[in-house]
């Protein structure tokens, strides 16, 4: 009830005490009934006695200072909530129940043996190296870079897991891009028009394909004569090309010219970017002109496609399932670096490995291998927090939502 003694509502309060709670801290957590109505009142009222509105993250971030978890499995939470689709899912939960952690600690200990090694052997500077002593040496250290170049290389896969595969429609106007995106998305989403240039912005929506996220951009048409606010998209649909993962340039097959025309388009792309030609409208021309041995030969692995029947748009989606699945791991099977920060910090933890690896076979002087090796367990504690600032905290929190 309020200050004046009317009741707002008829709740559940659960309490739960120091050390048993999320935070670790002294907590009650009251379930109301819905509406937003509801909800503001109970919340107002219960500021009025002292409390406030977390800050984005501050229950997790309580929850680490407290030892509950560590930063590796804080940063899972947000992941859990921000996931699209099964691989997201399971990628953050295995994180979240400490498997990434865990096989961190296996690595760092393995790091600290040999470290321990090599501080005891500057003890006695006296005493000289034996060949399989060094040999051992050698064997640990190799152990541990396999694995940390392992979980750095998983961090493609782990990208696409967590940010979605990028594809962007594009060719030139009045080919189908607008068409081909409502048929990914089942529904009309955007304007469709017999006349070139209707599309002056661009347009993403998110796809679930085969249990992964596709952020999927329908562009603006490109084409030399166009008015001053269609040559703006088109500028943003050069720059979102360069940041794709898969370029879907789409063909008129029914214009008489679209052989050459589709050549110098795909001459003036980048080289480095990864095209799947779409020759649409095949229910407007002959068989013959979509031989497919010539069109191998020109244009690579074309698909044929009417986006007005539908036709060949199934075999579109099985050739799109085999490139965005063919790089996602066995989760089953496989740890996955989804986070840039654990990517980056694996990376500079692998430079001071190898500089490691190189000192104990040249037979440098173990101070300065033991001073590499103990950079390479300080980027590994980054990952799960024993070491810390507060920098990293609010960087990492700042990205939670209110509430978690």
């Amino acid at each position: 009830m309020d200050n004046k003694g009317d009741i707002i509502d008829e709740v559940t309060m659960v309490r739960m005490p120091s050390g048993k709670s999320y935070t670790g801290d002294n907590q009650a957590e009251i379930f109301c009934h819905g509406g937003q109505f509801v909800l503001r009142r109970i919340l107002n009222e219960i500021f009025k006695h002292g409390a406030r509105p977390a800050e984005p993250g501050e229950f997790t971030r309580r929850a680490f200072m407290a030892g509950r978890i560590d930063l590796a499995r804080a940063e899972a939470v947000a992941d859990l909530v921000a996931a699209k689709t099964s691989y997201a899912y399971r990628a953050a939960r295995d994180n979240l129940i400490g498997e990434l952690s865990e096989h961190i600690d296996k690595i760092r200990d393995k790091a600290i043996e040999l470290l321990s090694e090599i501080e005891a052997s500057i003890d006695f500077p006296e005493e000289d190296i034996q060949p399989a002593e060094r040999e051992h040496r050698l064997e640990i250290i190799a152990y541990i870079i396999e694995e940390i170049e392992r979980l750095v290389e998983s961090y493609r896969a782990g990208k696409i897991i967590k940010e979605g595969f990028k594809i962007a429609i594009t060719g030139r106007p009045n080919a189908g891009k607008s068409s081909l995106f409502n048929l990914f998305l089942n529904q009309s989403r955007a304007i469709v028009a017999p006349v070139p240039g209707t599309t002056r912005d661009y347009l993403t929506e998110w796809i679930d394909l085969d249990g992964v996220a596709v952020s999927l951009t329908d562009t603006a048409g490109l084409r030399s004569r166009a008015g001053q606010v269609e040559k703006a998209g088109q500028a943003m649909a050069v720059k979102i090309l360069k940041e794709t993962d898969l370029v879907l340039w789409m063909a008129d097959i029914s214009e008489e010219n679209w052989k050459n025309l589709l050549k110098a388009d795909l001459k003036e792309l980048d080289n480095k970017t990864d095209v799947l030609v779409i020759l649409n409208k095949t229910d407007l021309v002959s068989k013959n002109v979509i031989d497919g041995k010539n069109l191998e030969k020109n244009f690579g692995a074309a698909i044929p496609l009417s986006c007005k029947t539908r036709a060949g748009f199934a075999g579109l989606k099985k050739e799109l399932i085999r490139r965005v699945s063919g790089d996602m791991p066995d989760l089953t099977d496989r740890l996955v670096v989804t986070s840039e920060r654990h990517r980056t910090k694996l990376a500079g933890s692998l430079k001071s490995l190898r500089r490691t690896a190189k000192g104990i076979k040249d037979d440098i002087s173990p101070e300065l291998i033991a001073f590499e090796l103990n950079q390479a367990v300080n980027e590994i504690d980054e990952i799960t927090g024993r070491i810390y600032n507060e920098e990293i905290l609010d960087r990492i929190f700042s990205q939670f939502c209110i509430g978690k």
